[in-house]
């Protein structure tokens, strides 16, 4: 099989914005020419009290959550569920300025972009 190009980007959660200090929490992968969108989220919860021993754990998890929801499709996450992968990959990788934010976009070429997307967790976030 050939290789496509994919996207990808990283989501990371910056529980103290004046400190400058992330964590990276999962990433997000597309690849238009085979029709995947996906996400993989492994939140350190360790580390993320060593950054903020007040972080909400809780609701950081819930983001991350929403996110794989997105990228599936899944109807529960609401109306950018219904729309096409591209729109949702950008909705999902729009600057934010909150705790959970995306990193930004890399490009890369892949045959198997559920199995790039196993490989960039382990190598960046696990």
């Amino acid at each position: 099989m050939s290789r496509q190009v994919f996207e990808y980007a990283l989501v990371r959660v910056v529980p103290r914005p004046e400190r400058g200090e992330l964590l990276n929490a999962g990433v997000i992968v597309y690849c238009k020419p085979l029709g995947f969108l996906g996400a993989c989220c492994a939140l350190d919860v360790e580390r993320l009290h060593a950054l903020d021993a007040t972080a909400d754990v809780h609701g950081v998890q819930r983001y991350l959550a929403s996110v794989e929801t997105i990228c599936r499709g899944d109807q529960s996450a609401g109306a950018v569920a219904r729309e096409d992968p591209g729109r949702r990959f950008r909705w999902l990788t729009a600057p934010r300025s909150t705790v959970v934010q995306p990193g930004p976009v890399h490009t890369g070429l892949t045959a198997d972009p559920e199995e790039e997307l196993e490989r960039l967790v382990d190598l960046l976030v696990r």
